[in-house]
């Protein structure tokens, strides 16, 4: 059905009995006209329609017409906009056409933009908001009233089974991680099945290995063999750890008989002097220092020898031996 072909003057003619019958020598420039078609007026959703805007006006006019229908409405435009002139020698005549599509049902305004006529340097704007098309359903009619469901997604898939895996995977490695570090820490902590001693020999024997004397690094080997005697007094002695100081160790263990305190601290004063006074010592005096440490470490280990062969004894006694 072929829409309705509208004629809108923008711009009055000649006023009434100022023109004569006879023709004049100079004829006054044409007024500016616009018509519009819409074909078909009435389409189903998707199907194509064509659009015609047809607007006449002085051959020194300069016409502009809009690209298209706003973006994101429920018209679209199919192919790009198409002009054409026609052959009138007296006016500029221009046609524009757009091939449009509806997405939706009912009336839809086709929301073009304005028309922009330039003459003489004025701005004339035609608006085309008024222009619609409707679009019959070919639903049959819902009698029911029924509310349909709203739309799903395009796609909807559960979780991909390798998800769970990773999931899997992850967490046996969280709880390996923690198996791992809690039997390393019942590992080194005081009073398990590893003996102190032993493990304290096993690392003056690595340090001594390393050459540090000969290299000339003798301040960093006193520092790891009293570091060795730090912890081995650690193991035994719940109180002195590792990160106090040598006044506030000496304090932890002066009630404890088996550590020879006085030796002990002669040991870290000179240690103490070396690491953090910059103190040189010589070859001599640093394997000196080495061999006092490990000198220590021997002497609490044979007191506490001692201390638990006693013990036993005693434990082993009769009872009239123990009160006596």
């Amino acid at each position: 059905m072929i829409g309705v072909l509208l004629l809108v003057l923008l711009q009055g003619g000649v006023p009434q009995g100022a023109r004569p019958a006879a023709v004049r020598a100079t004829q006054s420039p044409p007024p500016v006209q616009m018509g519009y078609s819409v074909v078909p007026d009435t389409v189903t959703v998707g199907d194509p329609f064509r659009v015609t805007v047809r607007v006449r006006a002085p051959r020194t006019a300069a016409i502009e017409f809009p690209a298209g229908p706003d973006s994101g409405a429920a018209v679209e435009a199919l192919d790009p906009r198409q002009e054409r002139q026609g052959p009138d020698s007296l006016a500029l005549d221009v046609s524009a056409s757009w091939r449009l599509a509806a997405w939706d049902t009912g009336d839809q305004p086709l929301r073009l933009r304005d028309v922009i006529i330039r003459i003489d340097g004025r701005e004339r704007r035609i608006p085309l908001s008024a222009l619609t098309v409707h679009v019959r359903s070919l639903l049959p009619a819902d009698t029911t009233l029924r509310v349909p469901k709203p739309q799903r997604a395009l796609f909807e898939f559960g979780r991909p089974w390798w998800h769970w895996l990773l999931a899997i995977l992850a967490a046996l490695g969280i709880i390996g991680l923690f198996f791992w570090w809690w039997w390393r820490r019942r590992k080194r902590r005081p009073g398990t099945d590893e003996d102190p001693f032993a493990e304290a020999e096993a690392e003056f024997e690595r340090v001594e290995r390393l050459g540090l004397v000969e290299a000339g690094e003798r301040g960093r080997y006193v520092a790891l063999m009293v570091e060795v005697l730090r912890r081995y007094l650690a193991r035994g002695i719940p109180d002195a750890l590792p990160s106090l100081t040598t006044n506030e160790l000496l304090i932890a263990v002066r009630e404890h008989p088996s550590v020879p305190v006085n030796r002990l601290a002669l040991v870290l004063a000179d240690a103490d002097l070396v690491k953090f006074a910059r103190r040189a010592t010589s070859a001599e005096r640093a394997r000196e220092l080495g061999a006092e440490a490990r000198g220590i470490v021997a002497a609490v280990h044979d007191a506490e020898l001692r201390a638990a062969e006693e013990a036993r004894r005693a434990a082993e006694s009769p009872p009239q031996e123990r009160a006596a």
